[in-house]
């Protein structure tokens, strides 16, 4: 197969699955992966000349408990397929991957795409309440102060003394989820 034909063979797989996504330039597809916890994940899927490259941004650098966010990250690279966490130069984190031309099938892409949507979204509310609890705490008080919805921080009442039903040690959420 040639170049253009796994590039085809990657967008006819796509289309297969209904995903959405963007093609900027030809084998170069963006993939828009909804998920409940890290509300979308962007996903590049590249047929190169010797391999699909596979890579979507899970978050920014953890501004605190280093050592113990990059041993979470480290520890769940080992149950992983297809993809893994690693780091880019200024420390932002990713889910990246190589896998041979051979793996673009409507079936692979479709278990590569399942898979770094859940690595991403399983994950995410654990990996910022430890690299960034102080940064979700100081949101927290901050919307309190001011009257602001709560809803997208309730994943994280453990840290903030809050939680959706009521209970914890901190002000209490509306019922309404706000």
């Amino acid at each position: 197969m040639t170049g253009a034909d796994h590039a085809a063979a990657l967008r006819a797989a796509l289309d297969s699955l209904e995903v959405s996504y963007e093609s900027p330039q030809p084998g170069s597809y963006l993939v828009t992966l909804p998920g409940q916890h890290k509300l979308k994940t962007m996903t590049w899927l590249i047929a190169g000349a010797h391999s699909l490259y596979v890579e979507a941004f899970f978050c920014r650098q953890p501004d605190e408990n280093h050592a113990e966010f990059y041993r979470f990250l480290l520890e769940h690279n080992a149950r992983m397929y297809g993809v893994q966490f690693a780091l880019d130069p200024v420390g932002d984190v990713y889910l990246v991957g190589r896998l041979p031309l051979e793996s673009i099938s409507t079936s692979e892409v479709d278990r590569l795409l399942g898979c770094v949507l859940s690595y991403s979204d399983d994950i995410f509310d654990q990996a910022l309440m430890i690299g960034f609890a102080s940064a979700i705490r100081k949101e927290y008080a901050w919307r309190v102060k001011r009257g602001e919805s709560l809803a997208n921080l309730q994943a994280f009442g453990r840290i903030t003394g809050a939680s959706g039903d009521g209970a914890g040690d901190g002000p209490r959420l509306r019922d309404d989820g706000a």
